[in-house]
């Protein structure tokens, strides 16, 4: 099963807490779901699209934070928490569900959710958040891809110097640069420093393609010429897509081959600032427990 939304745990919540003599904490709340819930440890892992927390903690927290805004939980202390009197005479009614609506026959909980503009119906806010920056951040990519398939080729042989520079290949800039388009030798588009040092180098085939896809006769090209410059690292970049066949080509050969295709290559490229500026930056802030910790 996947993870229920932050709304079906509140009656679970409730349940486990109406069992409970004394207060409980959110550890021991998680696990005592997981067992109610059969909750498989796929669900456990799960993690929110920003990959600071897991989904599991995000719509349990949620979940408690709704029923302690209609008063049928109370916090304790820090990381603790216990149902109230209101709670344990809801529990005495054996409610069916308890989700937002079933909350607003409370006045403390209406006043809350009165003085919010937007209440996801099931997402909780942090997921909403998460998924509204990853919908920009696909807007984008698929606006970048779009243009690098207008440029020249050329000039996407210097993006990808610029992009490799900021991911730590190549030394400096300049460098990397004079080797990139020089070679024209069986497929090689370039040469560039693995690192700062020159320890190694990495072979490079860059090519600015809109076709459907790349198939395995051109990366064993490319496996070709790495061949006969006896090197075994390289990588192929395109705006284009991968065929099955060349995926499991350059998995089954000696040399190691990258294959970075435009999706990746929009994602790298964001995720490293090249050819994209910040518009906007949203501070997302939590309460400083510690702060408020009296010594």
């Amino acid at each position: 099963m996947s993870v229920p939304d932050y709304q079906s745990f509140m009656l679970p919540v409730l349940q486990i807490m109406n069992d409970q003599k004394e207060e409980i904490s959110k550890n021991e709340l998680i696990d005592a779901l997981i067992k109610k819930l059969n909750l498989t440890e796929e669900d456990i892992k799960e993690m929110l699209p920003s990959g600071i927390q897991t989904t599991l903690t995000n719509r349990v927290g949620w979940a408690c934070t709704y029923l302690k805004k209609a008063l049928l939980l109370e916090s304790t202390k820090r990381g603790y928490c216990k149902i109230s009197m209101r709670g344990k005479e809801l529990m005495k009614t054996k409610p069916k569900v308890i989700n937002t609506p079933f909350l607003e026959q409370y006045s403390e909980f209406s006043a809350f959710r009165a003085s919010k503009k937007k209440e996801p119906p099931v997402e909780t806010p942090s997921e909403a958040l998460d998924a509204a920056y990853e919908n920009l951040r696909d807007e984008l990519a698929a606006e970048l891809l779009g243009k690098l398939k207008k440029i020249s080729p050329s000039f996407f042989e210097r993006i990808v110097v610029e992009l490799l520079v900021k991911m730590g290949y190549g030394g400096s800039r300049a460098d990397a640069g004079k080797a990139i388009g020089k070679s024209g030798d069986g497929g090689i588009d370039g040469i560039i420093k693995e690192d700062r040092l020159g320890l190694d180098v990495v072979y490079i085939q860059a090519k600015r393609w809109d076709r459907t896809s790349i198939g395995s006769p051109d990366v064993m090209q490319f496996a070709g010429a790495l061949q006969a410059q006896k090197a075994n690292k390289g990588i192929f970049i395109t705006t284009s897509k991968f065929t099955e066949d060349a995926k499991s080509y350059v998995s089954q050969i000696g040399s190691k081959i990258v294959l970075i295709d435009g999706e990746l290559l929009t994602d790298l490229m964001i995720e490293h600032n090249v050819g994209v500026s910040v518009v906007a930056l949203y501070p997302v802030k939590k309460v400083d427990s510690d702060y408020f910790e009296e010594g």
